[in-house]
């Protein structure tokens, strides 16, 4: 066992498994992206389609933002995770869960190409990363503290 290893207590593989499957998440958003590229004819380089050039604009935006706004969360979510998670590997990875699932929903939703449907579910999101915030910090005093 590596010395990394032997300092981290053994829960947080937990912490490890969701980023994993965040990771997953984060593959199959993508691929359904690249799947509505195709059926709303929006080629790269383009990020985002012109409404007054594609009747089906807002639809694909709609999936496109949802997997945007994922992966601008992702580094906030990532390193919360890793630091919340030292000091707290079970109420952290919980956190992670819950804001991975929130996440799956919060894409789903915009991608109906009605955006306020992402908040149904997706919103509660926002809870688990300000548990993830509170975890941090606590990890954050007690290594100040020695």
């Amino acid at each position: 066992m590596s010395a990394v290893a032997e300092f981290l207590p053994k829960e947080y593989g937990y912490v490890a498994l969701v980023l994993v499957l965040y990771c997953f998440l984060n593959f199959w958003m993508g691929f359904q992206v690249g799947k509505a590229r195709k059926k709303y004819k929006v080629f790269y380089p383009t990020l985002y389609a012109i409404e007054s050039e594609n009747k089906n604009a807002k639809l694909f935006n709609c999936i496109q933002r949802g997997h945007q706004n994922s992966l601008e969360m992702m580094p906030v979510f990532f390193i919360l995770m890793i630091l919340g998670g030292i000091g707290h590997p079970c109420i952290s990875a919980g956190l992670g869960l819950l804001f991975t699932i929130t996440r799956y929903f919060y894409f789903s939703g915009y991608a109906t190409g009605d955006p306020q449907k992402r908040l149904t579910i997706g919103k509660f999101g926002f809870l688990a990363i300000l548990g993830l915030m509170i975890c941090t910090i606590s990890f954050g005093i007690r290594q100040v503290r020695g």
